[in-house]
């Protein structure tokens, strides 16, 4: 089982680290997917974080999910087409599709939100209602396939949603 972690710079360190350590915890390979831009990608502290994977080499049936992290970054990410599409063609595939922070401008662009249930950081609330979702102010909001969390904090519940979500999509229930 593989899992596309998406990181850009000015990404929040805990929303990248935190999901990308507790799915490899749990014995399914995750990998740093970058926009492609460069091969080092730096948080909002400077962190660095090694791109594994470029977005163009990134093939949807490689990954049974991608978790979208915040800070900065999705607004970077949410410029490149390429993630767009491969964001909206997990979803399709009804894989599971995560998403923290400021981490829901992506799925706003890849146009997955409407009519879905969802949450985000507060300042985006707007964004992600106008795309069409219905906003909850939960730390975790689940919709079939799509995970939504609002900050840091949120990190133990969204990365156990992750992990059922992708142990219910690999028994095919």
């Amino acid at each position: 089982m593989r899992v596309a972690v998406l990181v850009e710079d000015h990404y929040q360190v805990l929303e990248v680290w935190y999901p990308y350590l507790r799915l490899r915890e749990a014995g399914i390979e995750t990998v740093l997917v970058g926009s492609g831009r460069k091969k080092e990608y730096q948080s909002k502290e400077g962190y660095p974080a090694a791109e594994e994977l470029s977005i163009m080499a990134a093939k949807v049936e490689g990954f049974e999910g991608v978790v979208i992290p915040g800070g900065y970054a999705p607004d970077i990410l949410r410029r490149h087409k390429e993630v767009n599409s491969f964001v909206k063609e997990m979803y399709d595939k009804g894989k599971t599709v995560a998403s923290i922070c400021h981490g829901g401008w992506v799925l706003v662009s890849a146009g997955v939100l409407k009519g879905r249930r969802a949450t985000s950081f507060y300042a985006i609330k707007d964004d992600v209602v106008n795309a069409g979702a219905v906003f909850f102010d939960k730390e975790v909001v689940v919709d079939d396939n799509l995970i939504t969390s609002r900050n840091p904090y949120d990190l133990p519940a969204f990365c156990r949603e992750i992990l059922k979500n992708l142990a219910k999509n690999k028994k095919g229930v």
